[in-house]
């Protein structure tokens, strides 16, 4: 089926190398999508644990090019969950410390570092890839990176975690897929009992993702979503309140402050939604990234990036929210009517 088909994509061969090392992907999802993911150039900005998570997923797909970007240092919170950094590598940078086991990961990748500050980077850097994932950043420069990519047209994922609560937002402007839809069909004779088969039909569908921006845009105290904590829980409002964290103390709270930041996190809750089913406990559970919550958040990441590239199966639209209490992650569409 056609999906915005480029030549570029589906046009080039996989070597004997290649057929053998992504047998068992090509088996998943096909040859086609495969060959697109061989020409996919993919950028991963913060190499903290939830950036390495991403980065190894991805590099095992078979992509074309990776570019690591991080302009900080190796600290001793990156080793709860950051496998790509050796210990040894403490006060490297973190990019540059993550490439030698990546690299290892899958030699038929192109994989670089990066080191400048992503402040100054220019619609000509991110203008080179397909898909940019950013981590750990504000949302002023979510929105800004996010603003570029939609001009040139280029998929972007935010995404981040605090201890075990994590998310991701997916920026995909106007993406087409192919899903298969399911259907029933009745294979008996009219005299024999009834007996049908599922029958699986190609369908290809376009679906617009709205920009960042509409995220902060959300009324978190809209009785609308107030009726969902019941059944979703307040990830959203804790989102919203590690934002704002990070926005007025230009840092994440740290298990070096764990008690002083627990206040100031509750003052921010107070402020932003009075009288919050999000709970005290929650807000202990923020410091540093655990490795299974960044296993699970790298894991649908990089999970719809691979959707994103090949153009199979629908991504999340758009709020990918992991809760730390339940241990379960749930999907909300902000901005999409």
């Amino acid at each position: 089926m056609d999906v915005d088909k480029n030549p570029s994509e589906t046009g080039i061969e996989l070597t004997e190398a290649e057929n053998e090392l992504y047998d068992r992907q090509i088996r998943l999802w096909g040859l086609e999508s495969q060959k697109r993911l061989r020409t996919a150039n993919i950028l991963i900005s913060g190499l903290n644990g939830l950036g390495a998570e991403i980065t190894k997923n991805i590099i095992l797909s078979g992509v074309n090019l990776v570019k690591l970007h991080d302009d900080k240092l190796v600290s001793e919170e990156d080793f709860c969950s950051q496998f790509l950094a050796a210990r040894e590598s403490l006060g490297s940078n973190r990019a540059e410390a993550s490439l030698a086991r990546a690299r290892a990961l899958n030699p038929m990748v192109d994989i670089s570092a990066d080191t400048q500050p992503l402040k100054e980077k220019t619609a000509d850097f991110f203008g080179q890839f397909d898909v940019v994932v950013i981590n750990g950043e504000s949302n002023e420069e979510l929105i800004r990176i996010d603003t570029i990519c939609r001009e040139l047209g280029v998929r972007f994922f935010a995404a981040d975690v605090w201890g075990m609560f994590g998310f991701h937002f997916a920026s995909l402007q106007k993406h087409c897929f192919v899903e298969n839809v399911f259907k029933y069909k009745v294979v008996s004779k009219p005299s024999e009992k009834v007996k049908c088969e599922t029958v699986s039909t190609p369908v290809q569908r376009e679906v617009e993702y709205p920009a960042y921006s509409t995220w902060l845009d959300f009324d978190i105290n809209a009785p609308s979503y107030q009726r969902k904590l019941k059944r979703d829980g307040p990830g959203i409002i804790l989102l919203r309140v590690l934002q704002n964290f990070r926005s007025t103390h230009k840092r994440d709270p740290s298990y070096k402050s764990r008690d002083s930041d627990i206040a100031l996190l509750e003052k921010i809750r107070d402020e932003l939604v009075p009288n919050s089913a999000l709970n005290n406990d929650a807000l202990g559970l923020l410091f540093a990234q655990i490795s299974p919550a960044v296993a699970v958040v790298g894991g649908v990441v990089a999970q719809e990036i691979i959707k994103v590239v090949t153009k199979m199966e629908a991504p999340h639209r758009n709020l990918f929210i992991f809760n730390p209490e339940t241990c379960m992650g749930y999907v909300e569409a902000i901005g999409v009517n």
